[in-house]
């Protein structure tokens, strides 16, 4: 066997001088085996299980023969006991180059690739011992045992006002689990705290909400309604007032929100005058300028201050806003509120004290004249319209007036459209009159069909203003939704643009929808 394992060597060294991959070698050959702790070894007699047993180097004399190591089924070395095995080890140092050696077949026949062959280890060292308590101490002493798990703990016991500060923290589930047990074991028996505890519960629902944080913008009539149907108002407001209240109260909460650097946002102010848009650039403080130069024309017909001096200042709505903004040293800022909030509040009370008679007081704009109460939706009209400009400038919502309101400011333009389409006409803008009949006699007709909020049909005269619209005589129909026939009647659309469904006679058609837009001023 000597010189057969020695021949062997040497060829294996001969065939080793080529460069080839390794085969997988035991964690232990990547450290330094002086440094690693040894385990404990079995007591006398005993074996640790087979999957327990990870598999040990041969004793020197069987590596140094080349002989094959014993198979795991044969009996384990007899135990030697500390001594011997602790004197095996080799004194720290640098772990030397291992060799490579015959390698065992395996018992399935395939054979393992090459590793190269282990430190020399101790002759008894083939068992691993079972798992035993650990070293007892130098001084013989026992060590203690392990502390049992902590399974549970006493409930937790506190007092009143310390339970009644934690129920806003228990509302937001922010208590621990044995603050939450305590302080619902305190509401069972407190019925002040358990009220608290629900009125807290119902307010953070409300944190949490995935609705609008804007008001609703019929909120402030429902709750005008309530309190004048507990107590009604000793001299209530006048109905045809009503939608110049509303909407000045809708923007002045609107300019309640904005900040001062929003007050010189600009702002494009667009209408029509004959065939062409026309704009003109401003702030929002400056449209507010112009709202109460304009609303001076209500003043002055009431009998209040004018306050661009009602004997000097013209009538006509553009001149009065040019003549306000020259006169201005300054570009307006935020100041122009609080007078133009004060006109307002001053017309609302001095028309509700007026009484009835004073709706029909005419009320000149220049070029025509308007009852009172007419006046007065128009400025309603023009306060949404412009609120919505300057809610666009500074990213606002701002929704359409309610239907009741809106369906008024309709009737209003639809009103006003005999005269504007004979204004036209006088212009040479519209086409001729085909049909001329005696004032107050149905004329050809176009049936103005609004849809959606606000809506409702009018039917427009369109030879003479005189006559009265029938639904016999119409000859053309216009379908429009009520928003989208108020931006055009405000000129923020041309009659092209707008999204109408149309049927019959298309001049008159044509001439209404461009009568309609000429409605718009400054």
């Amino acid at each position: 066997m000597t010189g057969g394992g020695r021949e062997s060597e040497g060829g294996e060294e001969e065939v080793r001088g080529a460069r080839r991959i390794p085969g997988p070698r035991g964690a232990a050959d990547d450290l330094d085996l002086a440094s690693v702790p040894l385990p404990p070894l079995p007591p006398p007699g005993g074996s640790a299980p087979d999957e327990a047993v990870p598999e040990q180097s041969q004793p020197a004399s069987a590596s140094a023969s080349g002989d094959a190591p014993e198979s795991d089924a044969g009996e384990p070395e007899p135990d030697l006991g500390p001594g011997p095995a602790a004197e095996a080890w080799p004194e720290p140092g640098p772990c030397p180059e291992p060799e490579p050696g015959p390698e065992p077949e395996p018992a399935d026949g395939h054979p393992h690739p090459a590793a190269p062959e282990p430190e020399p280890a101790a002759p008894a060292a083939e068992a691993w011992p079972e798992p035993g308590p650990g070293p007892e101490p130098a001084d013989g002493t026992p060590e203690p045992p392990a502390p049992d798990p902590l399974v549970s703990s006493a409930p937790v016991v506190l007092p009143h006002q310390v339970l009644k500060a934690l129920l806003g923290a228990w509302a937001l589930s922010a208590c621990s689990a044995e603050e939450t047990a305590a302080v619902e074991d305190h509401l069972t028996g407190c019925a002040p705290c358990a009220d608290e505890a629900l009125r807290l519960r119902d307010a953070v629902g409300l944190l949490h909400t995935d609705g609008s944080l804007d008001l609703d913008p019929t909120l402030r009539t429902r709750v005008l309604d309530g309190c004048f149907g507990r107590r009604p108002a000793r001299i209530p407001v006048p109905e045809w007032a009503a939608p110049y209240d509303a909407e000045t109260a809708r923007l002045d909460a609107l300019l309640r929100d904005i900040g001062d650097s929003e007050w010189h946002a600009p702002v494009r102010l667009q209408w029509f005058e004959e065939e062409r848009r026309v704009s003109r650039r401003t702030t929002v403080a400056g449209v507010i300028g112009h709202l109460m130069a304009v609303d001076g024309l209500l003043s002055a017909a009431l009998g209040l201050d004018d306050p661009l001096d009602g004997g000097k200042a013209p009538l006509d709505p553009t001149e009065r806003t040019e003549t306000y903004w020259s006169a201005t040293r300054r570009p307006p800022t935020r100041a122009v509120r609080e007078p133009w909030r004060a006109q307002s509040h001053e017309l609302i009370r001095t028309a509700s004290f007026a009484g009835r008679n004073v709706a029909e007081t005419s009320v000149s704009y220049g070029a025509f004249a308007l009852p009172l109460q007419d006046a007065a939706l128009d400025r309603a009209f023009e306060c949404w319209v412009h609120g919505g400009d300057i809610a666009d400038a500074v990213d606002y919502p701002y929704p359409a007036p309610s239907a009741a309101h809106l369906h008024r400011m309709i009737d209003l333009a639809a009103r006003m459209l005999p005269a504007a389409l004979a204004g036209r006409r006088s212009a040479g803008l519209a086409g001729p009159a085909k049909d001329l009949v005696a004032a107050g006699a149905p004329g050809r007709s176009l049936h103005l069909e609004i849809e959606g909020h606000g809506g409702g049909d009018w039917y427009i005269p369109l030879d003479s203003p005189a006559a009265v619209g029938a639904p016999e005589r119409a000859v053309a129909q216009v379908a429009l939704d009520g928003v989208e026939f108020c931006r055009l009647a405000a000129g923020h659309i041309s009659p092209v643009e707008a999204a109408a469904g149309q049927e019959g006679d298309r001049e008159a058609i044509r001439d209404v929808l461009f009568a309609a837009a000429s409605l718009s001023r400054l």
